[in-house]
Protein backbone atom coordinates (compact mmCIF):
# COMPACT_ATOMS: atom_id res chain seq x y z
CA UNK A 1 0.00 0.00 0.00
CA UNK A 2 2.74 2.23 1.00
CA UNK A 3 4.57 1.54 -2.30
CA UNK A 4 1.10 2.30 -4.43
CA UNK A 5 1.03 5.79 -2.86
CA UNK A 6 4.98 6.40 -2.81
CA UNK A 7 5.40 6.76 0.83
CA UNK A 8 8.07 5.18 2.80
CA UNK A 9 8.70 4.90 6.71
CA UNK A 10 11.61 7.08 6.99
CA UNK A 11 12.13 5.92 10.70
CA UNK A 12 10.73 4.06 13.92
CA UNK A 13 10.51 5.91 17.01
CA UNK A 14 10.38 4.48 20.26
CA UNK A 15 11.56 7.10 22.99
CA UNK A 16 12.09 5.86 26.33
CA UNK A 17 14.73 6.02 29.26
CA UNK A 18 16.68 2.33 28.94
CA UNK A 19 19.02 3.32 31.33
CA UNK A 20 16.53 4.76 33.85
CA UNK A 21 17.69 3.85 37.31
CA UNK A 22 14.66 1.43 38.61
CA UNK A 23 15.64 -1.70 36.80
CA UNK A 24 12.00 -2.65 35.91
CA UNK A 25 11.64 0.73 34.27
CA UNK A 26 14.69 -0.07 32.67
CA UNK A 27 14.11 -3.37 31.31
CA UNK A 28 10.95 -2.33 30.04
CA UNK A 29 12.02 0.11 27.93
CA UNK A 30 15.24 -1.62 26.90
CA UNK A 31 12.48 -4.53 25.55
CA UNK A 32 10.60 -2.05 23.97
CA UNK A 33 13.88 -0.95 22.12
CA UNK A 34 14.87 -4.21 21.27
CA UNK A 35 11.17 -4.77 19.78
CA UNK A 36 11.59 -1.68 17.63
CA UNK A 37 14.45 -2.99 15.82
CA UNK A 38 13.47 -5.96 15.37
CA UNK A 39 10.24 -4.45 13.66
CA UNK A 40 12.56 -2.31 11.53
CA UNK A 41 13.92 -5.54 10.42
CA UNK A 42 10.64 -6.69 8.94
CA UNK A 43 10.19 -3.49 7.24
CA UNK A 44 13.40 -2.54 5.67
CA UNK A 45 13.91 0.47 7.92
CA UNK A 46 17.22 1.50 8.72
CA UNK A 47 16.97 4.31 11.08
CA UNK A 48 15.21 4.05 14.84
CA UNK A 49 14.85 7.73 16.60
CA UNK A 50 15.27 7.56 20.27
CA UNK A 51 16.68 9.23 23.61
CA UNK A 52 19.66 8.53 25.14
CA UNK A 53 18.13 8.40 28.75
CA UNK A 54 19.32 9.32 31.92
CA UNK A 55 20.57 7.35 34.68
CA UNK A 56 19.94 7.87 38.38
CA UNK A 57 23.41 10.02 40.36
CA UNK A 58 23.88 6.24 42.06
CA UNK A 59 23.26 2.66 42.14
CA UNK A 60 20.69 3.48 44.51
CA UNK A 61 18.90 6.26 42.59
CA UNK A 62 15.35 5.77 42.22
CA UNK A 63 14.78 8.30 39.69
CA UNK A 64 16.66 9.91 36.87
CA UNK A 65 19.31 12.93 37.88
CA UNK A 66 19.80 15.35 35.03
CA UNK A 67 22.81 17.63 35.99
CA UNK A 68 22.61 20.91 34.48
CA UNK A 69 26.11 22.52 36.10
CA UNK A 70 29.71 21.91 37.04
CA UNK A 71 29.65 23.13 40.67
CA UNK A 72 29.48 21.74 43.58
CA UNK A 73 31.64 19.15 42.47
CA UNK A 74 28.85 16.63 43.47
CA UNK A 75 27.41 17.00 39.99
CA UNK A 76 30.78 16.48 38.11
CA UNK A 77 31.13 13.14 40.07
CA UNK A 78 27.75 12.63 39.27
CA UNK A 79 28.21 12.79 35.52
CA UNK A 80 31.21 10.52 35.57
CA UNK A 81 29.26 8.00 37.01
CA UNK A 82 26.37 8.56 34.62
CA UNK A 83 28.52 8.58 31.65
CA UNK A 84 31.23 5.92 32.30
CA UNK A 85 29.63 3.44 34.50
CA UNK A 86 25.92 3.53 32.87
CA UNK A 87 25.15 5.56 29.47
CA UNK A 88 28.33 4.42 27.56
CA UNK A 89 28.28 0.73 28.33
CA UNK A 90 24.65 0.59 27.55
CA UNK A 91 24.98 2.42 24.52
CA UNK A 92 27.84 -0.41 23.07
CA UNK A 93 25.30 -3.18 23.94
CA UNK A 94 22.72 -1.86 22.60
CA UNK A 95 24.67 -0.62 19.38
CA UNK A 96 25.27 -4.21 18.27
CA UNK A 97 22.03 -5.31 19.13
CA UNK A 98 20.85 -2.34 16.54
CA UNK A 99 23.46 -3.79 14.28
CA UNK A 100 22.12 -7.42 14.51
CA UNK A 101 19.01 -6.64 13.24
CA UNK A 102 19.65 -4.37 10.08
CA UNK A 103 19.20 -0.80 11.89
CA UNK A 104 22.09 1.36 10.59
CA UNK A 105 20.94 4.60 12.36
CA UNK A 106 20.43 5.13 15.77
CA UNK A 107 19.01 9.26 15.94
CA UNK A 108 19.17 10.87 19.25
CA UNK A 109 16.96 13.80 19.72
CA UNK A 110 18.66 16.28 21.49
CA UNK A 111 16.29 16.50 24.91
CA UNK A 112 16.49 18.36 27.97
CA UNK A 113 16.06 16.01 30.79
CA UNK A 114 18.68 13.05 29.10
CA UNK A 115 22.44 12.60 29.01
CA UNK A 116 22.15 13.81 25.51
CA UNK A 117 20.74 17.32 24.45
CA UNK A 118 23.42 19.15 22.78
CA UNK A 119 25.86 18.75 19.80
CA UNK A 120 28.39 18.30 22.61
CA UNK A 121 26.89 15.51 24.44
CA UNK A 122 25.63 13.50 21.30
CA UNK A 123 28.92 14.04 20.04
CA UNK A 124 30.93 12.80 22.83
CA UNK A 125 28.60 9.50 23.38
CA UNK A 126 29.07 8.96 19.23
CA UNK A 127 33.21 9.12 19.74
CA UNK A 128 32.39 6.69 22.49
CA UNK A 129 30.35 4.12 21.42
CA UNK A 130 30.82 4.58 16.98
CA UNK A 131 28.72 6.40 13.65
CA UNK A 132 25.64 4.35 14.29
CA UNK A 133 24.86 7.08 16.91
CA UNK A 134 23.39 10.28 15.41
CA UNK A 135 21.01 12.88 15.66
CA UNK A 136 17.22 13.43 15.80
CA UNK A 137 17.74 16.94 15.16
CA UNK A 138 14.83 18.92 16.66
CA UNK A 139 15.22 22.51 16.74
CA UNK A 140 12.62 23.16 19.29
CA UNK A 141 14.62 21.96 22.41
CA UNK A 142 17.51 23.93 20.79
CA UNK A 143 16.07 27.20 20.63
CA UNK A 144 14.62 27.56 24.16
CA UNK A 145 18.13 26.44 25.72
CA UNK A 146 19.72 29.41 23.63
CA UNK A 147 21.35 27.66 20.92
CA UNK A 148 21.75 28.51 17.09
CA UNK A 149 20.02 25.86 15.19
CA UNK A 150 21.96 26.39 12.43
CA UNK A 151 25.44 26.76 13.93
CA UNK A 152 24.24 23.22 15.76
CA UNK A 153 23.39 21.46 12.05
CA UNK A 154 26.78 22.21 10.50
CA UNK A 155 29.09 21.19 14.34
CA UNK A 156 26.98 17.77 13.57
CA UNK A 157 27.90 17.38 9.95
CA UNK A 158 27.56 14.16 9.00
CA UNK A 159 25.78 13.04 12.01
CA UNK A 160 22.45 14.32 11.55
CA UNK A 161 19.56 11.38 11.01
CA UNK A 162 16.62 12.49 11.36
CA UNK A 163 14.93 16.00 11.47
CA UNK A 164 11.96 17.13 13.72
CA UNK A 165 9.67 20.19 12.28
CA UNK A 166 8.66 21.68 15.83
CA UNK A 167 8.89 25.53 16.55
CA UNK A 168 9.58 26.93 19.93
CA UNK A 169 8.10 30.73 21.19
CA UNK A 170 10.44 32.35 24.03
CA UNK A 171 8.26 34.49 26.28
CA UNK A 172 10.91 37.38 26.33
CA UNK A 173 8.98 39.36 29.40
CA UNK A 174 8.38 35.46 31.37
CA UNK A 175 12.55 34.66 30.26
CA UNK A 176 13.47 38.02 31.49
CA UNK A 177 11.77 37.42 34.78
CA UNK A 178 12.72 33.86 35.36
CA UNK A 179 15.24 32.75 32.66
CA UNK A 180 14.44 29.34 30.53
CA UNK A 181 14.52 26.66 33.13
CA UNK A 182 10.51 26.57 33.28
CA UNK A 183 9.20 23.72 35.23
CA UNK A 184 5.74 25.14 35.14
CA UNK A 185 3.16 22.99 32.45
CA UNK A 186 2.97 23.16 29.47
CA UNK A 187 -0.82 23.97 29.96
CA UNK A 188 0.15 27.38 31.51
CA UNK A 189 1.00 29.25 28.58
CA UNK A 190 0.81 32.81 29.97
CA UNK A 191 3.13 32.24 32.45
CA UNK A 192 5.75 30.21 30.96
CA UNK A 193 9.12 31.14 29.80
CA UNK A 194 8.73 29.13 26.63
CA UNK A 195 6.17 26.88 24.70
CA UNK A 196 6.23 24.58 21.52
CA UNK A 197 4.79 25.82 19.04
CA UNK A 198 3.85 24.69 15.06
CA UNK A 199 6.99 25.78 12.86
CA UNK A 200 6.55 29.81 11.57
CA UNK A 201 4.95 30.45 15.07
CA UNK A 202 7.66 30.50 16.73
CA UNK A 203 10.74 32.12 14.82
CA UNK A 204 10.59 33.73 11.74
CA UNK A 205 10.89 32.10 8.22
CA UNK A 206 14.60 33.14 7.36
CA UNK A 207 15.79 30.81 10.47
CA UNK A 208 13.82 27.97 8.94
CA UNK A 209 15.19 29.12 5.57
CA UNK A 210 19.06 29.18 7.05
CA UNK A 211 17.72 25.43 8.66
CA UNK A 212 16.94 23.92 5.32
CA UNK A 213 19.08 25.42 3.47
CA UNK A 214 22.44 24.15 5.76
CA UNK A 215 20.28 20.24 6.07
CA UNK A 216 21.17 20.34 2.10
CA UNK A 217 24.70 22.31 3.07
CA UNK A 218 25.87 19.25 5.51
CA UNK A 219 24.53 16.90 3.00
CA UNK A 220 21.17 15.67 4.66
CA UNK A 221 18.66 14.51 2.38
CA UNK A 222 16.07 12.92 4.53
CA UNK A 223 12.60 13.08 6.00
CA UNK A 224 10.95 16.48 7.57
CA UNK A 225 9.38 15.04 10.00
CA UNK A 226 6.79 17.30 11.56
CA UNK A 227 5.84 17.02 15.21
CA UNK A 228 2.64 18.70 16.87
CA UNK A 229 3.06 19.83 20.22
CA UNK A 230 1.44 22.93 19.49
CA UNK A 231 -1.37 23.95 22.31
CA UNK A 232 -2.92 27.23 20.65
CA UNK A 233 -4.25 24.99 17.79
CA UNK A 234 -5.67 21.29 16.89
CA UNK A 235 -3.23 18.90 15.65
CA UNK A 236 -5.63 19.01 12.03
CA UNK A 237 -4.89 22.70 11.94
CA UNK A 238 -0.92 22.54 12.49
CA UNK A 239 -0.32 19.80 10.20
CA UNK A 240 -2.31 21.59 7.38
CA UNK A 241 -0.04 24.96 8.67
CA UNK A 242 2.71 23.41 8.63
CA UNK A 243 2.80 21.67 5.49
CA UNK A 244 1.71 24.86 3.81
CA UNK A 245 4.76 25.96 5.81
CA UNK A 246 7.47 23.60 4.61
CA UNK A 247 6.21 23.42 0.69
CA UNK A 248 7.42 27.18 0.48
CA UNK A 249 10.81 26.73 2.07
CA UNK A 250 11.67 23.25 0.99
CA UNK A 251 14.55 23.33 -1.60
CA UNK A 252 13.34 20.10 -3.82
CA UNK A 253 16.24 19.98 -6.49
CA UNK A 254 19.45 19.83 -7.00
CA UNK A 255 21.52 23.14 -8.75
CA UNK A 256 22.37 22.09 -12.24
CA UNK A 257 25.17 24.44 -14.17
CA UNK A 258 26.06 27.86 -11.98
CA UNK A 259 25.29 30.99 -14.43
CA UNK A 260 25.80 34.75 -13.90
CA UNK A 261 24.64 38.07 -15.81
Amino acid sequence: MLASYNLEISALSCHGNPVHPDKQIAAEYHGVFVDTCKLAQKLGVKTIVTFSGCPGDCEQSKRPNWVTCAWPSDYSEILEYQWNDVLIPYWKKAADIADSFGVEKIAFELHPGFCVYNPRTLLRLRKAVGNILGANFDPSHLIWQGMDPVAALHELKGAVYHFHAKDTAIDKYNTAKNGVLDTQSFENMIDRSWVFRTIGYGTDIKLWKDMISSLRKIGYDGAISIEHEDGLMSPREGLEKAISFIKEILIKEQPGAMWWS
